[in-house]
């Protein structure tokens, strides 16, 4: 079955810039779709289904932080992260506050705007049909039923492993470290010095890669663990 690619909106004037998101936006697999203006960005974002729309801030014809809300209100369900020279502590909290959902200061790495971007795609990736059912991809995840699908295959896990297969569910694309885990999932403030944690990440993941035939769980070296159960070309 071939995969719709998704699409990624951006908003921006500076000729440089915009080449280097177009290209980040590619690396990631996504199909980008440049505005140089204001208007033009609202436009193009109440036309098109986008699942990214990233905003310059000193567009022609207004800041895109303003955008947002209007994005929002014409009905776009898209993620947005703002990327500014505006780069502030000021100006990133004003641009979250307003509804930006990430907030790149310019210049910025290539690396870690594809990273960024990835991780963006990842939550889009994640849907919550109702308070019940959180989906990623083929992997469905039931909350009342405490069940645990990928495709039409049954993965039978405990109680603890739900409880941390949730965790990870509502952290997707983000790096979640061994203390978060024993505060969330085994209510430890301390570090018992064991590899408690390690055990059960490690039975849990080979669970599910046995059935999805793929990672789910990644490794972050040092760091900690990031649940990524859709995935985004590298």
């Amino acid at each position: 079955m071939t995969q719709t690619r998704p699409k990624i909106l951006i908003v921006e004037d500076d000729a440089v810039a915009a080449q280097a998101m177009e290209q980040a936006a590619r690396d990631v697999g996504a199909v980008p779709t440049l505005c140089g203006t204001y208007d033009a960005g609202l436009q193009a974002a109440g036309q098109g289904d986008f699942a990214v729309i990233l905003f310059d801030r000193m567009l022609p014809g207004g800041d895109g932080v303003d955008a947002i809300a209007k994005v929002r209100a014409a009905g776009s369900t898209a993620l947005v992260m703002v990327v500014s020279a505006l780069g502030r502590a000021q100006n990133k909290i004003e641009g979250l506050e307003k509804g930006a959902d990430d907030y790149l200061a310019k210049p910025f790495d290539p690396d870690e705007l594809r990273a960024r971007l990835r991780a963006l795609l990842r939550r889009k990736n994640m849907v919550a049909l109702d308070n019940d059912v959180i989906v990623f991809g083929d992997l469905e995840i039931r909350m009342k039923a405490r069940t645990v699908h990928v495709g039409t295959t049954h993965i039978a896990i405990s109680p603890k492993e739900f409880k941390l297969l949730s965790y990870f569910a509502s952290n997707a694309g983000a790096v979640v470290t061994r203390m978060q885990l024993l505060e969330k999932v085994w209510n430890l403030h301390f570090d018992p010095q064991t590899n408690v944690v390690d055990v059960h990440v490690g039975r849990l993941r080979r669970k599910l890669e046995n059935v999805a035939g793929r990672p789910i769980i990644h490794t972050a070296r040092g760091e900690g663990y990031i649940f990524d159960p859709v995935q985004v070309p590298e």
